[in-house]
């Protein structure tokens, strides 16, 4: 959705930093009601949270697909993509909340914690391979059809798998009154300083996400290729994808906390690189060294959330991590386009190393918080 409609608002309005703003409005809608979503799927049950959401969703992105193309003022398609973020399904956070749930109710307690790590190892390969191939289809959809085709097709996407995701056998059933009273923790353990660092860890990895993405289209509309911005934004994930799915082989001496600490340093040592870029090869270097560093981060990041918490607030934190990330990527989408609308191609390259050095500091803030001796 992200990339798609910062395409779609580029070709359609020619500008990058309608561009950002238009993207930047999805993550004010997802940061105001992401997090209710996941609020109500603990309370209510994901299957009806889900196959609302789902619906409106998808009307609301062909609406978006039209309104960019018509007469209509830029506000209306800043309110659309509002609404497009405020109902944005949340199924990744919801994935991970239902694995996580199967794991602490069938397995054993000692083997609980290295199946959660390779269930959210998984997990993050699984949106990392979206990273990769969404750009990719996003770029082949709109150099093919138009910058309106990638938009209509997530509408169908969401309306067919969403539904298919929320009626799955695995979807928690909702709960009764009682069962709520025994089994959600307050939501004052929602704010507890251990997990709202783990929220801005993934924000600011959600910033880094938005500052490439807006910088490197930028970067290629400089060269007249716009469109391609996505299929070159794939080579990030490639690597990323694999060691993601390799983190479950890691040694249980590389913790969580020094995991963060090691990936940040790989995003910022790809950010410094990337200061030194005129060319595309050199582009594509800079994003495989980033790379390797945003998968591993993804897990460790989502392993700290799983471990972090309340009990019977699974969905609800794992869609504030969701929305974290979704709210970092368009609130630097808009930022970045500004950025390179008034100050150049240049100035906004500079970005994802800021946010590379968001994520590390959060990293060292996590090790000087977390126990030694957990979580593994």
């Amino acid at each position: 959705m992200v990339v798609g409609v910062l395409t779609l608002a580029v070709s359609a309005r020619g500008s990058v930093e309608i561009g950002g703003l238009t993207s930047a409005m999805i993550g004010a809608g997802v940061a105001c009601f992401g997090p209710l979503i996941g609020a109500a799927a603990d309370r209510y049950g994901q299957r009806p949270t889900l196959l609302v959401v789902g619906a409106v969703n998808s009307a609301m992105l062909g609406a978006l697909a039209w309104i960019a193309f018509s007469p209509l003022p830029a506000w209306t398609m800043l309110l659309a993509s509002f609404a497009v973020g405020a109902t944005a399904p949340q199924t990744s956070p919801m994935s991970r909340s239902r694995l996580v749930a199967i794991i602490q109710n069938e397995l054993p307690v000692p083997q609980r914690p290295r199946a959660v790590n390779s269930a959210l190892a998984y997990e993050s390969a699984a949106d990392e391979v979206v990273f990769v191939f969404g750009p990719v289809v996003v770029g082949l959809l709109a150099s093919a059809f138009g910058a309106w085709a990638p938009i209509a097709g997530a509408a169908v996407l969401t309306l067919i798998f969403v539904t298919a995701f929320a009626l799955h056998r695995t979807s928690t059933p909702p709960k009764s009154a009682a069962e709520r009273a025994e089994t959600l923790s307050p939501v004052s353990g929602l704010w507890r300083p251990a997990l709202l660092l783990t929220v801005f860890g993934i924000f600011a990895t959600g910033l880094f996400f938005g500052s490439t993405l807006t910088s490197l289209t930028a970067f290629m509309a400089d060269r007249g290729a716009a469109e391609a911005a996505g299929l070159l934004y794939g080579v990030m994930g490639v690597g990323s994808a694999v060691l993601a799915i390799g983190v479950a082989w890691f040694p249980a001496r590389f913790t969580l906390r020094y995991r963060w600490i090691v990936s940040a340093a790989l995003i910022a040592a790809g950010g410094v690189l990337l200061q030194t870029v005129h060319d595309v090869p050199g582009m594509v270097l800079a994003l495989a060294v980033m790379g390797l560093g945003i998968g591993p981060l993804l897990v460790t990041i989502y392993g700290f959330g799983a471990a972090r918490t309340p009990e019977g607030r699974s969905a609800t934190v794992m869609t504030m991590l969701g929305s974290g990330i979704m709210v970092g990527q368009s609130f630097a989408a808009a930022v970045t386009g500004i950025v390179a609308q008034n100050l150049g191609t240049q100035a906004a390259l500079a970005l994802p190393l800021v946010s590379g050095v968001l994520i590390l500091a959060a990293g060292m803030a996590n090790r000087w918080i977390t126990p030694a001796s957990r979580p593994r």
